[in-house]
């Protein structure tokens, strides 16, 4: 299953690099919702009310689109590596730009969370040479396979499995983001989990 997945990126890559605007549309078009579910993971709740996580993903696709002659690797993981750097440059951006819109609006908007704090309020904070949240969550398989799995799930699921497996958080954060109760949240984050290894076992079937 991974080296068909792989060989048929390769493909597609090898394709849109000899301008055939089929395999282009289909290697962008298979990344999207891939990319939509890391975005989601480096916007915290506080940006998320400046910020859709497809907006970022727009202007991911688009500066990838823009600048895809520049990229020279030939794999899927190099391939997403890729699109991941200019998502997350993006993300800092924005980042930078509502942080400096919030200082000189302080007077005038009701102070929102700083994503900081949750460290002062009890989330482990990653060592620097462990791997990114991201990173490992991604390493239960290869990434859109998780990703379509990850599509199949309710809405609250994939939310719980973003906020305890992609930003880290902990279980009380993870429980007062979502407004339920930190036993409520534990399980819900259990039968999440269960149920993309249930969709990732039928997937590969």
């Amino acid at each position: 299953m991974v080296e068909r997945e792989s060989a048929r990126y390769s493909g597609l890559l090898e394709g849109a690099r000899q301008g055939d605007a089929e395999c282009r549309d289909r290697l962008f078009g298979l990344c999207r919702s891939y990319l939509n579910f890391v975005a989601r993971s480096q916007i915290e709740t506080w940006l998320r009310r400046k910020v859709d996580a497809s907006d970022l993903v727009q202007e991911t696709m688009l500066e990838a689109c823009r600048d895809f002659e520049r990229f020279q690797g030939h794999s899927e993981q190099e391939w997403l590596a890729w699109l991941r750097k200019i998502l997350n440059h993006n993300a800092a951006d924005f980042v930078r730009h509502y942080r400096g819109t919030a200082k000189r609006a302080a007077r005038r908007e009701v102070p929102f969370r700083d994503p900081d704090d949750s460290v002062a309020r009890g989330a482990p904070e990653p060592a620097a040479d462990m791997p990114t949240p991201s990173q490992e969550f991604l390493q239960l398989d290869t990434e859109l396979r998780v990703t379509a799995a990850m599509n199949t799930l309710p809405h609250d699921y994939q939310e719980v499995i973003l906020l305890r497996n992609l930003q880290r958080l902990s279980f009380n954060e993870v429980a007062e983001r979502m407004e339920r109760s930190r036993p409520a949240a534990q399980m819900l984050w259990m039968r999440a989990i269960r149920k993309l290894q249930e969709a990732m076992e039928a997937e590969s079937a």
